[in-house]
């Protein structure tokens, strides 16, 4: 049997429904199951989101009494290659950014939100700046 690997990651959302029209229409993924909601399964390429809402089991409180919640710095990580028409096409829907381009030895990366305050990080290689 061949099975398909994917890399999985779990976002907290405040709105499931929201979360998936915003990763599947500005982002390129797509729907493999929704349970909205409570939670749902977006795909792109290889990476698996499953974005949970305030209904799913993601979160419930803690033992010690904290309850998870949507944000934070850590992101998911997608790599484009011309970040600066990303950024025009995506400034042009109305998506919220955290910071302007900026670049690094290993190219440049800009900080986007979904509707819940997630970070995806759009990264070009400096391979692809440099063409």
């Amino acid at each position: 049997m061949t099975t398909t690997e994917f890399a999985s990651v779990r976002y907290l959302v405040d709105d499931v429904r929201a979360a998936v029209d915003f990763y599947t229409t500005h982002l390129g993924f797509t729907v493999a199951f929704d349970a909205s909601p409570a939670m749902a399964d977006v795909r792109r390429g290889p990476l698996r989101l499953i974005v949970a809402g305030p209904t799913s089991s993601a979160a419930r409180p803690m033992p010690d009494g904290v309850t998870p919640t949507p944000g934070g710095w850590n992101r998911i990580h997608l790599t484009v290659s011309d970040i600066s028409a990303e950024v025009t096409r995506l400034q042009a829907a109305d998506v919220v950014f955290r910071n302007e381009i900026i670049s690094g030895p290993g190219g440049q990366q800009v900080l986007l939100q979904d509707p819940s305050g997630n970070l995806i990080e759009l990264f070009q290689p400096a391979d692809a700046v440099t063409r």
